[in-house]
Order: structure tokens, then C-alpha cells, then sequence
């Protein structure tokens, strides 16, 4: 999907912010921006969401919204780079009080929305946002953008005649006359419509005519997507062109580093690729998924950790400033009382008043430094991976009255489900051993995700010598029961699970159950398990699953020894 509004700051606010005194808060939260922009520019993405936070901030200050608009917005395009779609959303709705009417503002924000939305599966949204910007858009550019991402949530739900009744018109008129990719992609994304709902000549011919424009205009991005669909058109109609069309698409891919459309080209080739009972293309997909997957987890710690810093770092220097504050308090009272002795009376009364005035204050002092001191003590306890639900947990500890004991009890819970959550994210990321104690640590994780709503049971069949198991194996089938555990926990509402194990003389055998709400084929796609069934197949190995919805969800792994 392409970027509806190239979202630049507003040059209206901007000459008339230049026309008035500038305060030295809102001159560095310029700064800040522009070196957002900069760092951003030169793909250094970690530098520019803290500079663009930093802005925020001071803008926040100083009320100016159409920067603060700004910064949020590319601050949620990056994190939608590294697939942090949940968190860009949270990000987006700081945005939310200051967009007003700026029409430009309201569209970047929706079109961001839409997308999360869509990768996220909430399809319904994803249009509902793509609609709005269809309703507010006044020029044709825009709305012919907005029609085609809303006919691309649509093939994403195998609607593919309700996009081809959108894409059709456009086409039709002159619209994009004068913007070749644009009129490109509407065209790929037509074709593909068409070939999906079984126009197959009107589809091929698109698809090709496509291929043909960006060719000739040097869009060698664009082209991905060409050979993707071609691909997928080939696939099982001549084996042979469709591995070299996504051999082709893996080449450009590569070329532009665009990890997922280079994921997308290895999952057709995995289907052609299966030599000696080793699919290197499997192979590949699964080093290149979890190498992309540890650079985007690192991306979105680390975008956490800049706000979390940039709170803690606030709620510091306000803490300094009040002791500070009260330091220069005390000392004004020693001189003052000091002159007591040499103006007498007179001076007396103004020095009794002033003192009134000064314990007023310095009560007031004190117990806005009690606040902070919990907040700060409460944070420094805290995972910086889970910045947001730290923030919730210290502004609940900040207004309520942690002396009763139900809210004290609640702060407690939630605290707790904090550092759960921490143990899990490291337990799930952790290394492997695949030494003598492999099997016990196996059973041992896998018993780790019983609770008071799921039970979770073990069953030994024929004993398995793990010590003549491969390194490679004992990893994949520990990540993918991990991957099952985890889909079981976060999607199944599963109350009882099984997992057996035995092994005959050739192969080893694990069998996976629970009666959970079960998934779709098109759910268990989404959830992880695709990857699963790489790891698996890249040992050789077969795994099958068996689900219905709301009658449970099965998997059966065999691995040769």
C-alpha cells in the first residue's frame, strides 16, 4: 500500500511561528525535530524516534500542535516499519487533540490507522478508515489512493469482485495519466483481482502490462510485487517460470533489502526446491525470519525504552528542581533570620509572614516530592520493555490512595502480571540447551505455561534417547512447541492441554492437543504456526494440523532420527 500523504510539516505554522518571539523551549523543540529528520533521512530510525519524542515533549509545553502532530506521526510510521503495529497505534492516538482540522493531518493519521489495522487483521476497521479519507479527500490523486487501499483489504479478504468494481473505474479515467508507478500498481493490483476471480486472460494481461510500465520507467521496487503476483499465477500452472519469476522477485527484493517481499519469494520457492530431502529455500526462509525477527524485536525495545527513559528522565529533573527549590529556601531563611538581630521589629513582622508563606510552600514541596520518589522507585523496579504498562502502573500509584488496602492489593496484581510477563518474554527468547538436561528443560517449559485455567499434561510413550537426537532438531521442535504453547495461551481458551511423546525406530513422534475455540486455516497462518511448519520442514520433518472452530486444535509433529 502506498502513503496517501507525504505528511510534511505545515508551512502556514511554520512562517507564522517565525514571525513572532520564539521561546528558547519551543527553538530547541525545532531543533529536535529537524534533527528527527535528519537521522530518519539517513535510515538511523533509533536516533530519530528519540529526537522526534524529545520534540514532542517541548512541544507538548508550548502547545504548538501542528509539530506535535508531526512528531507523532512519523514516530508511528517507524515503529510500523519494524512491524510494531500494536504500539504504533498507541502512538497515533497521542496525536488524536491536536490534529483539529487540518485535513492533511486527519488523512496521514487515518491512512496509518487503516494500515495497522489491516496488518493486523481488523479488516473491518482497516475500511472503515480508508473509507473516511475516500469521504475527505478533495483531490483525485487521493481518492484513487484511497479506493485501492481499500480494494487491497478486500483481496486480502478474498473479496476479489468487490476490488475489481473499485480498481475498474480508475483505471477507466485519466486520473494517473501522468503518474506511471501509481498507475502501475492499479493496474498489478487489477489484474491480480481479476486473475484471483477467475478472469484469467483479462488477469494475466494486466499483470504483464504492469510488469511492462514499470520496466520501462525504472521502478525496480514497484516490480517486486509483479513478480510476486506473476508468481502466484504461475504456481500452478508452469512450475518451472513461476520458480524463475520468484527467483527474479527475490533478486530485487534483495537488491532494495525489503525483508518481507524477500520472505514472500522464499515461500514460493520452498515449493519447488526439495533436493535430497533437504529444502535449502526453507532453510533460508527460517535464518532470514528469525534474523528480521531479532532486529524488530531490538527496534521495538528500544523505542520503548526512549520513552520510558524520557519519562524517568522527567520525572528526575522535576524531583531536582523541588529539592533544589528547597535548598534555596532554607538558606533565605538563615539570612533572614540572621537580619532579624540587626533591623528588629519593624523587619520582624515582614520576616513571620514571610516564614508563613515559606512552610506553606515547603509542605506543599514535600509532598509533590513524595509523589515522584514513588513513581521513580516504582519504574526503577520495572522491565524497560514493558514502558506503557510501567506508565499505567505509576500513574495508578500516583492518584490513588495506596493506603487502602483494595488499591494497594490491585498495584500488587499488576505488578505482578509485569514480571510474568518479563519471565516470559526472556523464558521465550532464551537459549537452548541441548545438553543432557535438554529433556527436562523441555517438559519443564512446557509445564510452565499450566495455570489456574489451562492444565497442562505430559504423556511418555517409547522412551526417546535424546543424546542421539541432532542439535538442529531438539531447536526446531523446542521452538515449535513453544510457538504451540504460545498460540495455545494467547488465542485458544484452551482449559486442558496434551502433549504426548514416543518414537519408533525411524522416526520421533509428538503428538499435540487441547480443547480450545480452534483456529481457522487462515488464523493459524497469521498466529505463527507458518513458521513452525518451516522449522520442521527444514529437519526433514512433517507436522499436520487438525482444527475446527470451537472443537479444539491438534498437531502432529514426525521428525526422523
Amino acid at each position: 500500500m502506498f502513503s496517501i500523504v507525504s505528511c510534511q510539516k505545515d508551512t502556514k505554522a511554520v512562517a507564522a511561528s517565525a514571525k513572532n518571539n520564539k521561546s528558547k523551549r519551543s527553538i530547541q523543540a525545532q531543533k529536535y525535530s529537524e534533527l528527527g529528520d535528519s537521522f530518519n533521512s539517513n535510515n538511523k530510525v533509533d536516533s530519530a524516534f528519540y529526537y522526534y519524542n524529545k520534540s514532542k515533549e517541548l512541544f507538548e509545553i508550548e502547545g504548538s500542535s501542528p509539530y506535535i502532530t508531526y512528531n507523532v506521526i512519523v514516530m508511528a510510521q517507524i515503529q510500523q516499519t519494524y512491524g510494531d503495529y500494536y504500539s504504533s497505534e498507541e502512538t497515533l492516538t497521542e496525536a488524536l487533540p491536536y490534529i483539529n482540522n487540518d485535513l492533511q493531518y486527519q488523512m496521514a493519521v487515518n491512512n496509518l490507522f487503516g494500515i495497522a489495522a489491516e496488518e493486523l487483521m481488523n479488516y473491518d476497521d482497516a475500511i472503515v478508515y480508508f473509507t473516511t479519507i475516500l469521504k475527505t479527500a478533495i483531490d483525485s490523486v487521493s481518492k484513487a489512493t484511497a479506493l485501492n487501499n481499500i480494494a487491497t483489504v478486500y483481496m486480502e479478504q478474498k473479496k476479489y469482485g468487490k476490488a475489481v468494481a473499485l480498481l475498474q473505474p480508475i483505471l477507466k479515467s485519466d486520473i494517473l495519466d501522468t503518474l506511471p508507478n501509481r498507475k502501475a500498481r492499479i493496474i498489478d493490483n487489477l489484474g491480480f483481482a481479476y486473475y484471483k476471480n477467475n478472469h484469467i486472460p483479462e488477469g494475466l494481461s494486466l499483470m504483464n502490462q504492469a510488469l511492462t510500465i514499470r520496466t520501462k520507467i525504472n521502478d525496480s521496487y514497484g516490480s517486486i510485487e509483479s513478480y510476486l503476483h506473476l508468481a502466484d499465477f504461475y504456481k500452478n500452472r508452469d512450475h518451472q517460470k513461476s520458480k524463475e519469476i520468484a527467483l527474479q522477485a527475490y533478486k530485487v527484493a534483495t537488491k532494495h533489502q525489503s525483508i518481507d517481499e524477500r520472505l514472500e519469494a522464499l515461500e514460493f520457492l520452498m515449493s519447488y526446491n526439495l533436493e535430497k530431502g533437504v529444502n535449502d529455500y526453507a532453510t533460508m526462509f527460517i535464518n532470514l525470519n528469525d534474523s528480521i525477527k531479532t532486529v524488530r524485536n531490538n527496534a521495538k525495545n528500544q523505542f520503548a525504552k526512549i520513552k520510558y527513559d524520557s519519562r524517568k528522565t522527567t520525572l528526575e529533573n522535576i524531583k531536582y528542581k523541588g529539592l533544589r527549590a528547597e535548598t534555596l529556601l532554607q538558606l533565605e531563611t538563615q539570612k533572614s533570620q540572621k537580619y532579624l538581630l540587626v533591623f528588629g521589629f519593624l523587619l520582624l513582622l515582614g520576616t513571620i509572614a514571610y516564614l508563613i508563606n515559606y512552610y506553606r510552600n515547603r509542605n506543599r514541596q514535600v509532598r509533590l516530592e513524595a509523589s515522584y520518589n514513588t513513581e521513580t522507585r516504582i519504574s526503577k523496579e520495572l522491565h524497560d520493555e514493558l514502558a506503557n504498562d510501567v506508565f499505567y502502573a505509576m500513574t495508578f500509584a500516583e492518584t490513588q490512595d495506596l493506603q487502602n488496602p483494595v488499591k494497594k492489593e490491585t498495584l500488587i496484581y499488576s505488578l505482578d502480571k509485569i514480571y510474568i510477563r518479563t519471565r516470559n518474554f526472556s523464558r521465550e527468547n532464551s537459549t537452548i540447551e541441548t545438553g543432557e538436561s535438554f529433556e527436562q528443560n523441555l517438559k519443564q517449559m512446557l509445564s510452565s505455561y499450566k495455570s489456574d485455567s489451562a492444565e497442562v499434561i505430559i504423556k511418555n510413550g517409547n522412551p526417546i534417547d535424546w543424546s542421539k537426537v541432532q542439535t538442529e532438531k531438539k531447536i526446531a521442535l523446542q521452538r515449535v512447541l513453544q510457538e504451540l504453547m504460545v498460540n495455545m495461551k494467547k488465542y485458544s481458551q484452551a482449559s486442558f492441554v496434551v502433549i504426548g511423546f514416543d518414537c519408533d525406530q525411524k522416526n520421533l513422534k509428538i503428538d499435540y492437543s487441547d480443547n480450545g475455540i480452534g483456529f481457522s486455516e487462515k488464523l493459524v497462518l497469521k498466529n505463527g504456526l507458518q513458521n513452525a511448519e518451516n522449522r520442521i520442514q527444514a529437519v526433514n520433518g512433517i507436522i499436520t494440523f487438525d482444527s475446527q472452530i470451537n472443537k479444539g486444535f491438534k498437531a502432529k509433529i514426525v521428525v526422523p532420527k
